[in-house]
């Protein structure tokens, strides 16, 4: 198929919609590979930001920003028209409100002035996602709400899930209730454990008892074998906040205390903070984790990192990020020296250490 075939667009967000991570995974991979092979500067935007929407529910916060600094620079560079729908959420994810509000503000005036109406949509899902991590849920509620009205693809299932979290948390829950037919509706016709296991998130958030416990499992289970943390991690939040208010401590200290490390070590500090307080309401003393954190590259330095990490050398490196070798080699001696390593062979180890998880292959 090839790359300006709109059949390959139209399956992307199908598979964002559907929640199925691993087609979003391949089509975004071999989006961003047929765009640098072939020198299609005016798509490579369009697939590194579609690859940077998948990273940010990965958790990978870092490295979806330097996709998405690449896909901007190139886009100003040939006076193309720069994507702004992931941005809101990643600004979201990371949870400063000041920060959050800036990016969301800036996606709606563009989408007003260019006649998206789509970006309006996923302005306010991503608002509705930052009021969710802060724990004002009567706010969470009205930006779904709002989101939700547009039923845009690859958007509106995403804002129920929001909505189902805050009508439950705000005392709304003939609107959770609602929320979640649809979200069934919908998450049965994708069947992949992404779709399946928030919507036993969402079942649980509306179920008391033996019921609630045994759907948040499933959520978590179900959850646990995709490439999406975020939504991994607030499952555990959930659940744990559930046991909590169930009185079981000890159970809730377990499941919090894995979502705090979770987001602590995405960046998502809204939700981090709240499990936070949550943990601290267990009994938990939480320790301060700066001393145990690596020190944090920036957003280039990671891409760059990853990119060495798959084998790259400095010159196809400059090559793909339109600078120069010594550029290259300049970053790489910074990633080094703050990952306390000598050679870029041991860059795949020390990078899946770091994120927690499996390291997977970077386009």
């Amino acid at each position: 198929m090839a790359w300006s075939d709109v059949r390959w667009e139209s399956r992307g967000e199908t598979s964002a919609d559907l929640r199925d991570d691993e087609d979003w995974h391949e089509l975004a991979s071999r989006g961003v590979r047929l765009a640098r092979d072939t020198g299609a500067l005016t798509s490579l935007p369009v697939a590194l930001t579609y690859h940077a929407g998948l990273l940010v529910f990965a958790g990978e916060f870092a490295a979806a920003t330097a996709l998405l600094d690449e896909a901007n620079a190139i886009a100003a560079a040939t006076s193309n028209a720069q994507s702004v729908c992931v941005c809101p959420l990643l600004a979201a994810m990371r949870g400063d409100e000041a920060l959050a509000w800036g990016v969301i503000e800036a996606c709606v005036q563009h989408a007003m002035a260019t006649g998206e109406g789509r970006a309006i949509g996923h302005a306010e899902h991503a608002a509705a996602v930052l009021y969710n991590g802060l724990g004002r849920y009567k706010d969470a509620l009205t930006a779904a709400q709002r989101a939700c009205e547009h039923e845009d693809l690859g958007v509106f299932g995403w804002a129920l899930s929001e909505l189902v979290e805050a009508g439950t948390r705000s005392g709304t829950r003939e609107v959770a209730a609602a929320a979640l037919g649809q979200l069934t509706e919908r998450t049965r016709a994708s069947g992949t454990d992404w779709a399946l296991g928030v919507r036993a998130c969402a079942r649980a958030l509306l179920s008391e008892g033996e019921t609630a416990e045994t759907r948040y499992r499933e959520a978590i289970g179900r959850l646990g074998r995709t490439r999406v943390r975020v939504p991994l991690a607030r499952a555990h939040l959930l659940y744990g906040e559930w046991l909590l208010r169930d009185n079981r401590r000890t159970d809730a200290r377990e499941q919090l205390r894995t979502a705090h490390q979770m987001f602590a070590a995405m960046g998502a500090g809204g939700f981090a903070e709240r499990a936070e307080r949550e943990l601290r309401a267990t009994g938990e003393r939480v320790r301060n984790r700066t001393a145990d954190v690596p020190a944090q590259l920036t957003a280039r330095e990671t891409q760059i990192s990853r990119l060495a990490g798959d084998g790259l050398s400095n010159a196809e490196i400059a090559a793909q990020l339109f600078m120069s070798p010594r550029t290259v080699e300049y970053h790489l001696h910074k990633v080094f020296t703050k990952l306390d390593i000598s050679s870029r062979n041991q860059l795949p180890g020390v990078q899946a250490n770091h994120r927690n998880e499996r390291p997977r292959q970077t386009p």
